[in-house]
Protein backbone atom coordinates (compact mmCIF):
# COMPACT_ATOMS: atom_id res chain seq x y z
CA UNK A 1 0.00 0.00 0.00
CA UNK A 2 1.46 3.35 -0.99
CA UNK A 3 0.84 6.66 0.74
CA UNK A 4 0.88 10.10 -0.81
CA UNK A 5 3.55 12.62 0.15
CA UNK A 6 0.91 14.53 2.08
CA UNK A 7 -0.08 11.42 4.08
CA UNK A 8 3.61 10.69 4.83
CA UNK A 9 4.04 14.27 6.10
CA UNK A 10 0.98 13.88 8.33
CA UNK A 11 2.29 10.58 9.67
CA UNK A 12 5.69 12.15 10.42
CA UNK A 13 4.00 15.08 12.20
CA UNK A 14 1.97 12.62 14.27
CA UNK A 15 5.11 10.64 15.09
CA UNK A 16 6.93 13.82 16.19
CA UNK A 17 3.96 14.84 18.31
CA UNK A 18 3.87 11.42 19.99
CA UNK A 19 7.61 11.56 20.70
CA UNK A 20 7.22 15.05 22.20
CA UNK A 21 4.37 13.84 24.42
CA UNK A 22 6.41 10.83 25.56
CA UNK A 23 9.32 13.11 26.49
CA UNK A 24 6.99 15.53 28.29
CA UNK A 25 5.44 12.76 30.35
CA UNK A 26 8.84 11.21 31.10
CA UNK A 27 9.95 14.55 32.52
CA UNK A 28 6.75 14.87 34.53
CA UNK A 29 7.12 11.33 35.90
CA UNK A 30 10.73 12.03 36.90
CA UNK A 31 9.61 15.25 38.59
CA UNK A 32 6.87 13.39 40.49
CA UNK A 33 9.25 10.58 41.46
CA UNK A 34 11.76 13.08 42.88
CA UNK A 35 9.04 14.80 44.88
CA UNK A 36 7.77 11.44 46.09
CA UNK A 37 11.28 10.57 47.21
CA UNK A 38 11.52 13.84 49.18
CA UNK A 39 8.11 13.23 50.74
CA UNK A 40 9.08 9.66 51.67
CA UNK A 41 12.21 11.00 53.36
CA UNK A 42 10.12 13.45 55.35
CA UNK A 43 7.69 10.72 56.33
CA UNK A 44 10.51 8.36 57.34
CA UNK A 45 12.05 11.06 59.53
CA UNK A 46 8.75 12.02 61.14
CA UNK A 47 7.50 8.45 61.58
CA UNK A 48 10.43 7.26 63.64
CA UNK A 49 11.03 9.91 66.24
CA UNK A 50 13.35 8.86 69.05
CA UNK A 51 11.99 9.35 72.54
CA UNK A 52 15.04 11.48 73.40
CA UNK A 53 14.15 13.93 70.65
CA UNK A 54 10.67 14.46 72.07
CA UNK A 55 12.00 16.47 75.01
CA UNK A 56 11.50 20.24 74.98
CA UNK A 57 14.37 22.05 73.28
CA UNK A 58 15.36 25.67 73.36
CA UNK A 59 16.53 25.81 69.76
CA UNK A 60 14.13 25.67 66.84
CA UNK A 61 14.46 22.53 64.75
CA UNK A 62 14.70 23.29 61.06
CA UNK A 63 14.48 20.74 58.27
CA UNK A 64 15.89 21.79 54.91
CA UNK A 65 14.30 20.31 51.81
CA UNK A 66 15.73 21.10 48.36
CA UNK A 67 13.21 22.01 45.67
CA UNK A 68 14.28 20.78 42.26
CA UNK A 69 13.16 21.46 38.70
CA UNK A 70 13.08 19.28 35.64
CA UNK A 71 14.96 16.23 34.50
CA UNK A 72 18.40 17.37 35.64
CA UNK A 73 17.18 17.91 39.16
CA UNK A 74 18.51 21.49 39.29
CA UNK A 75 17.88 22.94 42.75
CA UNK A 76 15.85 26.13 42.32
CA UNK A 77 14.98 26.78 45.96
CA UNK A 78 15.18 25.37 49.47
CA UNK A 79 12.29 24.88 51.87
CA UNK A 80 13.15 25.46 55.52
CA UNK A 81 10.54 23.81 57.74
CA UNK A 82 10.09 24.65 61.41
CA UNK A 83 7.12 23.78 63.63
CA UNK A 84 5.75 27.29 63.03
CA UNK A 85 6.40 27.97 59.35
CA UNK A 86 7.70 26.88 55.96
CA UNK A 87 10.12 29.31 54.26
CA UNK A 88 10.74 28.71 50.58
CA UNK A 89 13.86 30.63 49.57
CA UNK A 90 14.77 30.84 45.88
CA UNK A 91 18.39 30.34 44.86
CA UNK A 92 20.18 33.57 44.03
CA UNK A 93 20.55 32.59 40.38
CA UNK A 94 16.78 32.11 39.94
CA UNK A 95 14.98 35.22 38.79
CA UNK A 96 11.19 35.25 38.39
CA UNK A 97 8.76 38.13 38.58
CA UNK A 98 6.30 37.84 41.46
CA UNK A 99 3.43 38.40 38.98
CA UNK A 100 4.43 35.45 36.76
CA UNK A 101 1.75 32.75 36.69
CA UNK A 102 0.85 30.47 38.42
CA UNK A 103 2.10 31.86 41.77
CA UNK A 104 -0.96 33.93 42.63
CA UNK A 105 -3.70 32.03 40.80
CA UNK A 106 -2.65 28.51 41.73
CA UNK A 107 -0.32 28.48 44.71
CA UNK A 108 -1.57 31.45 46.75
CA UNK A 109 -5.25 31.65 45.83
CA UNK A 110 -6.08 28.01 45.23
CA UNK A 111 -3.76 26.02 47.53
CA UNK A 112 -3.02 28.40 50.43
CA UNK A 113 -6.41 30.11 50.01
CA UNK A 114 -8.25 26.80 50.41
CA UNK A 115 -6.23 25.99 53.54
CA UNK A 116 -7.07 29.45 54.89
CA UNK A 117 -10.79 28.95 54.21
CA UNK A 118 -10.69 25.61 56.08
CA UNK A 119 -8.86 27.21 59.00
CA UNK A 120 -11.40 30.06 59.12
CA UNK A 121 -14.21 27.50 59.28
CA UNK A 122 -12.32 25.77 62.11
CA UNK A 123 -12.15 29.12 63.95
CA UNK A 124 -15.92 29.48 63.54
CA UNK A 125 -16.36 25.93 64.84
CA UNK A 126 -14.11 26.63 67.83
CA UNK A 127 -11.47 24.09 66.80
CA UNK A 128 -8.62 26.62 66.50
CA UNK A 129 -7.88 30.20 67.51
CA UNK A 130 -7.85 33.06 64.97
CA UNK A 131 -4.07 33.53 65.41
CA UNK A 132 -3.57 29.90 64.27
CA UNK A 133 -5.05 30.48 60.79
CA UNK A 134 -2.55 29.82 57.99
CA UNK A 135 -1.07 32.93 56.39
CA UNK A 136 1.74 33.81 54.03
CA UNK A 137 4.25 36.55 53.30
CA UNK A 138 5.93 37.17 49.95
CA UNK A 139 9.40 38.69 50.11
CA UNK A 140 10.76 40.18 46.94
CA UNK A 141 13.68 42.15 45.63
CA UNK A 142 12.06 44.81 43.49
CA UNK A 143 9.57 42.78 41.45
CA UNK A 144 11.59 39.56 41.72
CA UNK A 145 10.36 36.78 44.01
CA UNK A 146 12.93 35.87 46.69
CA UNK A 147 11.01 34.03 49.41
CA UNK A 148 7.58 32.67 50.32
CA UNK A 149 6.89 32.26 54.04
CA UNK A 150 3.86 30.20 55.05
CA UNK A 151 3.03 30.61 58.74
CA UNK A 152 0.73 28.46 60.88
CA UNK A 153 0.59 25.59 58.42
CA UNK A 154 -0.97 23.44 61.15
CA UNK A 155 -0.97 19.74 60.31
CA UNK A 156 2.25 18.11 59.08
CA UNK A 157 0.38 16.79 56.04
CA UNK A 158 0.10 20.36 54.80
CA UNK A 159 3.89 20.73 54.64
CA UNK A 160 4.06 18.11 51.90
CA UNK A 161 1.33 19.80 49.87
CA UNK A 162 2.86 23.26 50.35
CA UNK A 163 6.32 22.14 49.22
CA UNK A 164 5.18 20.02 46.28
CA UNK A 165 2.77 22.65 44.92
CA UNK A 166 5.35 25.40 45.45
CA UNK A 167 7.90 23.31 43.53
CA UNK A 168 5.45 22.80 40.67
CA UNK A 169 4.48 26.50 40.66
CA UNK A 170 8.10 27.69 40.70
CA UNK A 171 9.02 25.34 37.83
CA UNK A 172 6.10 26.68 35.75
CA UNK A 173 7.05 30.27 36.63
CA UNK A 174 10.60 29.67 35.39
CA UNK A 175 9.23 28.16 32.18
CA UNK A 176 6.81 31.07 31.71
CA UNK A 177 9.62 33.59 32.31
CA UNK A 178 11.70 31.97 29.59
CA UNK A 179 8.97 32.53 26.97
Amino acid sequence: MEYSDEKIKDILKLKDHILEQIEKYKQEIEFLEKNLSVLNSILRESSFTKASSLSVRNEIETTTIPITKGVGGEIIANAYVTPEQVSIVLNDDISVNVDTPPLKTFFLERIIGEMKRKDSADVQGGKIQQESVIDYTINKNGSQLREIIVKNYGQKERVNEIISTAAWSLARMIENSAK
